[in-house]
């Protein structure tokens, strides 16, 4: 799931909007330009009172995520330590790998926790374009970058 999830933000980033706007860089934030044409779940036509709730829930999984993203980024550093010393130990190295994996686990739970909670408070017609958009997404056609590199979210996801 976290594939399809990855997946949709590089197809969704790379789109321009038609008009030469889209989404650009801007100290490490996404942001949309100024057309309120195009944005998170515009496809979906969602209400204001579902944009207002996916908004709350973005911002609780952002702040759940935070803490996680940094954990793993010490974890990251700590590994090319440990794998560019000169003896490297072996035992340690495992160890710092499990704990990335659990660390990258918490996330990917948090993740799909506030996918399924923007998807129930979906209608069914908007549930089908919210699926067929995820279901479209094809595997190694995410967003990773290579190996350490850091891997884009699904406009659904920041909903």
């Amino acid at each position: 799931m976290l594939v399809v999830l990855m997946g949709l933000t590089t197809v969704v980033m790379a789109q321009p909007n038609g008009r030469g706007e889209g989404r650009e860089h801007n100290g490490g934030k996404h942001e949309m330009r100024a057309d309120n044409q195009r944005g998170p779940g515009s496809e979906l036509n969602l209400t204001d009172t579902q944009k207002e709730a996916f908004q709350k829930n973005r911002v609780e999984t952002e702040k759940q995520l935070q803490p996680l993203r940094n954990q793993l980024g010490e974890a990251e550093a700590h590994q090319r330590t440990l794998v560019t010393a000169e003896k490297p130990d072996m035992d340690a190295i495992g160890k710092n790998i499990e704990k990335m994996g659990a660390i990258k686990t918490d996330m990917e739970k948090i993740r799909t926790k506030q996918q399924l909670a923007v998807r129930s408070q979906l209608t069914e017609e908007q549930r089908l374009k919210f699926d067929n958009a995820h279901k479209q997404m094809k595997p190694g056609k995410t967003g990773e970058r290579g190996e350490g590199g850091k891997r884009g979210h699904s406009e659904f996801s920041r909903l």
